[in-house]
């Protein structure tokens, strides 16, 4: 594992390759995308001869019970406050693989040009292998998804990454996904739909609006640098680089002060004690919700609605069928403030409940802020889009589309924003600064970092 996490620590800085220049990848998405046939239409759920409203079950559903169903959901806070809204239940674990392969000395990772109904600008790069377990088990009665066996028999390979984690708990109930990355060193066919690319490639591409997908960047997210020993002379070797030394501090070097008890004395605390109380309930007994021309609305401003599509997208498993996406309202900000302490750069989390969410809550990033807001910005929140209006000090700022399988044109904006720590604000409870070290060790137990802070961490650039 040292040789391969060395490799791909290398990888990160790699900023082109030999096997397809990044200039060539481009074009390859540009050209994927003028030879596609896709056609995504508004439809109407009474017209829907697959998916319909199940009275008796109070949910949407399909006539062979597959996939997934919408349902409503209503939890009670603490204080007696109420929120309801339709939430997706899919109970199964799907597959978001990548494998990686080391090509003249450097660690590149097979990526797909992939395209999902929801995309905002149809493809995007995505893992390996993106496929529900109804995809590949066949319970669409299409095609078996290309690169599933090297995930099917992964303990044939190095296994770099294997772990579940959770998804967008806004909009999921307990939804989580296996998130896997495996060292292959035999030979792999390369599809026309993919291509080897360096992770300093990935990098640079997810600067391009919308261009690489939420997928890819949870896995990546999920690298256990951590794990990464190196004498000294190969630890200065490395960390030439990286042009950002606060970074690579805060990633590979042990600072002796090990955070991880009082976050989950803090975590479960909360998960022990908090009177959160929730329950399913019938779609049709959302007092605030009601279908309005042929859409599931919120009759009060709601960060999305559910809207139904016919959908043709040519070259796919099944290249016919129709289904109900959640539509965003707007987009959200998801941003997360970097501060660099005695030389390490630190990262301000916060602990994050959401209604869907596996086990209550999760670490998330500094702000997550949905395009229809439930409650008033708290102080961190203010000082952040103060910060950010100013656009000073912003190392990221770009659209990045959220899960087009489930979620209609979302793109929200993702922004890396750097403080000097005596500038913040004191922190309320809940939150923390942490270097990303620590983070790198929680994320390797499933359901500790949410999706958004996860999506975050992997912007991060050499």
């Amino acid at each position: 594992m040292n040789t391969t996490l060395l490799s791909i620590a290398k990888s990160w800085h790699t900023a082109d390759s030999t096997v397809n220049a990044t200039a060539e990848l481009i074009s390859w998405v540009r050209q994927r995308n003028c030879e596609v046939e896709v056609n995504v239409r508004k439809a109407r759920l009474e017209d829907d001869k697959f998916w319909f409203y199940d009275g008796q079950e109070g949910c949407i559903r399909n006539q062979s019970r597959s996939f997934f169903t919408i349902t409503g959901f209503r939890q009670t806070g603490p204080d007696g406050s109420i929120q309801t809204q339709p939430i997706i239940v899919q109970p199964e674990i799907g597959y978001l693989g990548i494998v990686c392969q080391e090509i003249d000395g450097i660690m590149h990772f097979l990526m797909q040009a992939k395209i999902e109904p929801g995309n905002v600008n149809k493809i995007q790069i995505s893992p390996t292998l993106q496929a529900t377990k109804s995809n590949f088990t066949l319970a669409h009665g299409g095609a078996t998804p290309p690169y599933l066996d090297y995930f099917l028999n992964a303990g044939k390979y190095e296994i770099v990454v294997d772990q579940l984690q959770s998804e967008q708990a806004s909009r999921f109930y307990k939804k989580r996904n296996r998130n896997i990355l495996i060292r292959v060193d035999e030979d792999i066919p390369v599809l026309p739909t993919h291509r080897w690319m360096t992770l300093g490639q990935l990098k640079a591409l997810m600067r391009m609006d919308n261009l690489v997908n939420m997928d890819t960047r949870t896995i990546l997210s999920c690298i256990p640098y951590a794990q990464l020993h190196l004498p000294l002379p190969q630890m200065q070797e490395l960390s030439n680089g990286f042009r950002d030394a606060a970074l690579f501090r805060s990633v590979f070097a042990d600072s002796g002060h090990d955070a991880i008890p009082g976050i989950y004395q803090y975590l479960n605390h909360w998960k022990m004690f908090s009177e959160t109380h929730s329950q399913f309930v019938p779609l049709h007994q959302l007092e605030d919700w009601e279908m309005r021309d042929g859409e599931f609305v919120c009759k009060r401003p709601y960060p999305f609605k559910v809207a139904f599509y016919d959908i043709t997208i040519a070259g796919r498993e099944v290249t016919h069928w129709t289904q109900p996406l959640f539509e965003a309202i707007g987009p959200a900000t998801f941003g997360l403030i970097c501060c660099e302490i005695d030389g390490v750069l630190k990262f301000l989390v916060k602990a994050m409940p959401e209604i869907g969410s596996f086990d209550g809550l999760e670490l998330g990033p500094t702000i997550q802020r949905e395009a229809a807001a439930f409650s008033e910005d708290d102080a961190i929140t203010s000082f952040f889009m103060k910060r950010l209006e100013g656009d000073k000090n912003v190392m990221f700022d770009h659209l990045l589309s959220e899960e087009g399988g489930r979620f209609y044109h979302e793109q929200n904006r993702n922004v890396l924003l750097k403080v000097s720590p005596e500038e913040l604000p004191p922190l309320p409870s809940g939150y923390f600064l942490l270097d990303y070290r620590t983070l790198n060790r929680l994320v390797q137990t499933n359901n500790t970092l949410n999706i958004q802070l996860r999506n975050l961490l992997s912007l991060l650039e050499a």
